[in-house]
């Protein structure tokens, strides 16, 4: 069996998968190559937490995230749309201390909408659940909707083979740090509706191994990436790819558990 990829080797699948689903749709294109421009800047962020010594407590961490905070900003100027280059000039020009503020109150309210925090921070996280050193600093609400480790919300789902009858090899992957856990198949990941009739799926032949899982009791959804149709698939760059599915869902007012990175 060969290991599942961690640390830098996952960025850089992460990164030739967007290099590849880019070069195979021409409408997804644009999206693809930004992101896959935004995990090159993550990956290189990962790299200064990777030789860092973290203690898990962003205040404490401050220093060296805030240097990775200053290159991600720079990076991200100069690769994202005017509107995005502004916001960063803004930011930087700001100083330290601004800085400092928007990602201690990020890391302990987290939003979806706030894309500067969250591009410069999914790295530290993911780097701290790599070295089991738990968030110090974070509210880490419980339950089986949100991760067992930092307490973040689902990004999307991920179905498997394997696992037992219930759960039917199904994993939830979290937003802020990466981590996966498992979760029942036939039951909501935001408010955990069971109830089959009030749950509802779209698959389209366009995205074979993608659909959406949606709730009609608190009308949030997901994308599920079915690994068992294409194992090849990396979930966190094929569910950005399944853009169109998100038209699908939003046009019959479902609203997505938690942006992606790029805003979808």
């Amino acid at each position: 069996m060969v290991p599942a990829p961690r640390g830098r080797d996952l960025w850089e699948r992460r990164i030739d998968r967007a290099a590849q689903l880019a070069a195979q749709d021409e409408s997804t294109r644009p999206l693809l190559v930004f992101y896959g421009q935004l995990l090159g800047v993550q990956r290189d962020g990962y790299e200064t937490f990777r030789v860092a010594r973290l203690s898990g407590s962003l205040e404490t961490d401050l220093e060296v995230v805030r240097r990775c905070a200053s290159a991600t900003l720079s990076a991200v100027s100069a690769i994202g749309p005017r509107l995005l280059t502004d916001e960063t000039q803004q930011i930087l020009s700001a100083g330290d201390s601004a800085i400092d503020q928007m990602l201690l109150e990020w890391w302990r309210t987290p939003s979806d909408e706030q894309f500067f925090p969250k591009v410069i921070v999914q790295p530290y996280a993911q780097r701290l659940a790599e070295l089991s050193i738990r968030p110090a600093d974070r509210e880490t609400p419980s339950g089986e909707h949100v991760c067992p480790f930092c307490g973040g919300a689902p990004q999307l789902s991920i179905l498997q083979g394997g696992g037992d009858l219930e759960g039917g090899g199904r994993m939830l992957l979290c937003a802020t740090c990466f981590t996966s856990w498992p979760f029942r198949r036939v039951r909501c990941a935001h408010c955990g509706e069971e109830d089959e009739h009030r749950l509802c799926y779209f698959h389209s032949p366009a995205f074979d191994h993608l659909r959406v899982d949606a709730c009609d009791t608190c009308n949030r959804y997901l994308k599920t990436v079915d690994l068992t149709r294409l194992g090849v698939a990396v979930p966190l760059v094929d569910e950005v790819a399944g853009a169109p599915l998100d038209v699908w869902a939003r046009e019959r007012g479902y609203e997505k558990i938690e942006l992606n990175l790029v805003g979808l």
